[in-house]
């Protein structure tokens, strides 16, 4: 060899045996955070240590450093004096998060804590995945209050849904992620993304990509394989479901009441009372891990808020309402049927009975005389208020548990809360969104029987007046079919300009169903098919592969609340989990819960195949969305209220004030997603479940001491 050739061997040698490894990161903090184990999965060699000094000592030239918060929100991260000065003497790039004022860096001794903010991308720095405006979710935020005048990322509360479709109009944005010469510091703590339920993923991951390729100095494509999730769906987009799989769902979705203490026990009564309130913010923290579940006899709780904390938990929603309790036994009374389980049916049996004993029903509600009589309320804290809506869920909950347990026990009850609806039904068939029992008092029922009432909103009527139909044929009293059937002649002329809507079009659709199927039981014309078929076509024209149904927003003049209007409006009222039409969100709040049971009622009531595989569709989208959570055990087994289809995770606009993206609910989501499988399951229809009540026993007697003339 040459003298020339022996040079240039010799150089790549030497080169190759001092060259720094890009492969290799080195982290001050603990192992245990989601950014490790992600990068672990990735393949790089990961050093650790305790100390920010000995991880520089050790470094060699050129090396990536990541300097990690271990007691987030507590205390700050605190840099050595002489920190900067020896990163850029040996060239090392870093990652700091949540530190405490060094030099060149100072903040006002506050840290703000977060609700409803998110973080906002305010650089083109990042390239392709994450563009300007575009929102990432960081629930809990805790961030250090400072200036920049150049941030990366901003901490802001915006409106839109992967995107601050107003910009940062008219609200304060707070620096969150700063560039400093090709490193970053963090002003609140990012590396337990999974944990803290960051979302979308995609935003996190090509912000991670993004920030670790600049601090190895890599352009690397990431596979994201062992990206960490806390709370998952249950299955993937395209896998198969079996009937086991549609079981099994059951089985979880009933004892996630048990497994997350929403059964109100004796020995905390006084901790639920604490956070219930007077209902107009009945919020709190998770029930204590050392409080027992109850068994039903006190009672069910609603859920989770929507309000999720640093560390991946949720708060409760300390509210007992009439429509869970029924909607929840029901669900029991489903579950024991099916899995031949009778241990499901005390916890049934025990929430009715705890309706027909506390306020929900008693006072002038069980009084004869009462204008109330019959009815029933709508809360523990407001059992003065009765919305025709809440009324029939309980109704049907209830109705449906009998008929599962094969009871009759509770038929007089029912029978009366029809009534009572009934009789405060106006001439057009119409109720109005709710009534209330000083106006009730004041005016009589007779006067709300002679309204020419006209409320074309399905979410608020039209459960009722599949009720009614029920009821009719179990005891052909005519007026029941009559104004029904007026009712809905009037929804389906006025529809879909005059309709009212509620978060989207989408939930009064789904709504509407029910009534139109069962009006198809009692007479089946054409004209009756074609109403049926109208409404559940359109639903389906936003079916999409996997099963899940889109939302959709109606006309804007129609929408009682419809897409937030400004940053401002942001979280302040009940919202739409969409911005726009298209976005690809399902709701099992609102639409999907109650049209999966609409469904099978259609289904069942034509015989159309089209609708069969419809709801064979959303049977198994709904399984597959089920949470999946080892860590969150109060969560395992629950829907949240959105899921966004083609990510397929749990993300969507978080603005409604109540009931927002990753609530739960007890009562409309679980209970009837859970009921309606089995009746999937078992191939029958409600309707045919309960054909053999024994509820018109007392109907004379009743109707001649409710309705008196009009019977």
């Amino acid at each position: 060899m040459d003298r020339h050739w022996f040079f240039i061997v010799l150089l790549i040698v030497i080169t190759s045996c001092t060259s720094v490894s890009k492969e290799k990161i080195h982290i001050v903090g603990s192992q245990n955070t989601d950014l490790f184990q992600w990068l672990k999965g990735e393949g790089y060699d990961l050093g650790f240590y305790s100390d920010v000094m000995q991880a520089i000592e050790e470094m060699d030239n050129g090396e990536a450093l990541l300097v990690l918060s271990t007691e987030y929100p507590k205390n700050r991260v605190e840099i050595p004096d002489k920190f900067f000065s020896l990163v850029e003497e040996k060239n090392i790039k870093y990652y700091i998060e949540y530190p405490e004022d060094f030099e060149g860096f100072e903040s006002n001794g506050e840290v703000l804590k977060t609700r409803l903010e998110r973080a906002v991308v305010v650089s083109d720095k990042f390239g392709e995945g994450l563009n300007p405006m575009n929102i990432l979710g960081i629930n809990d935020c805790h961030v250090i209050s400072t200036e920049a005048s150049d941030p990366l990322m901003v901490v802001a509360k915006v409106a839109g849904l992967d995107s601050a479709v107003y910009g940062l109009e008219g609200v304060p944005a707070y620096p969150l992620l700063i560039n400093n010469d090709e490193s970053f510091i963090a002003l609140s703590k990012l590396s337990d993304f999974a944990r803290g339920r960051f979302g979308p993923e995609a935003h996190w991951q090509a912000l991670w990509a993004h920030i670790i390729n600049k601090i190895t100095l890599q352009d690397r494509q990431f596979s994201f394989d062992t990206w960490p999730r806390v709370v998952e769906p249950s299955f993937g987009a395209k896998e198969t479901i079996s009937r086991k799989d549609k079981i099994n769902s059951v089985k979880k979705g009933v004892d996630w009441f048990e497994k997350g203490k929403f059964y109100i026990a004796k020995e905390w009564k006084e901790y639920w009372l604490k956070y219930q309130g007077d209902g107009t913010n009945p919020i709190g923290p998770p029930v204590p891990e050392e409080f027992q579940s109850g068994d039903g006899s006190e009672g069910l709780l609603e859920g989770h808020s929507s309000n999720i904390f640093f560390d991946g938990t949720q708060q409760y929603r300390y509210w007992i309402r009439a429509d869970v309790q029924g909607e929840g036994a029901y669900a029991l009374a489903a579950a024991a049927n099916l899995l031949e389980d009778p241990d499901y049916n005390l916890p049934a049996e025990n929430l009715i009975e705890f309706l027909y004993r506390e306020n929900l029903t008693t006072g002038p509600r069980s009084e004869p005389d009462s204008a109330a009589y019959g009815l029933i309320g709508w809360s523990n804290t407001h059992p003065f208020v009765y919305y025709g809506d809440d009324n029939a869920r309980a109704i049907l909950g209830v109705l449906g548990a009998m008929a599962h347990m094969q009871k009759d026990d509770w038929n007089e009850e029912m029978l009366e809360s029809i009534l009572a609806n009934f009789r405060t039904t106006g001439k057009n068939g119409f109720r109005g969104s709710r009534l209330n029992n000083a106006n009730l008092h004041r005016l009589g029922w007779k006067h709300y029987w002679n309204q020419e009432t006209i409320n074309p909103a399905p979410h608020f009527e039209s459960w009722m007046w599949a009720i009614y139909l029920w009821l009719y044929d179990k005891t052909g009293y005519e007026p029941l079919l009559t104004k029904s059937k007026k009712a809905i002649e009037i929804m389906m002329d006025k529809y879909p300009e005059e309709w009212h809507w509620t978060n989207g079009i989408q939930q009064e659709r789904a709504r509407m169903i029910l009534p139109l199927a069962w009006l198809v039981k009692v007479e089946d014309t054409p004209e009756h098919r074609e109403w049926l078929d109208r409404i559940v076509s359109k639903l389906l024209e936003n079916q999409v592969e996997s099963g899940a149904i889109m939302e959709e927003l109606g006309g804007a003049d129609k929408g009682k609340y419809g897409r937030t209007a400004s940053n401002q409006e942001y979280g302040l009222h009940e919202a739409p989990l969409i911005f726009e039409n298209g976005d690809p969100i399902a709701d099992m709040l609102y639409t999907s819960n109650f049209a999966f049971f609409s469904l099978n009622e259609a289904a069942h009531a034509t015989g159309n195949p089209v609708y069969f595989e419809a709801l064979e569709k959303l049977s198994d989208f709904l399984t597959r969305i089920q949470v999946k959570s080892e860590t969150i055990k109060d969560l395992d087994g629950a829907w949240f209220r959105a899921f966004d289809y083609e990510r397929w995770e749990y993300w969507a606009s978080n603005a409604d004030a109540g009931w927002g993206a990753w609530g739960t609910l007890t009562g409309w989501t679980q209970s009837w997603i859970v009921a309606t499988q089995v009746l999937v399951l078992q191939d029958q229809s409600y309707w045919d479940l309960t054909k053999d009540s024994k509820i018109s026993k007392t109907f004379d007697q009743k109707s001649s001491l409710m309705l008196e003339e009009f019977k």
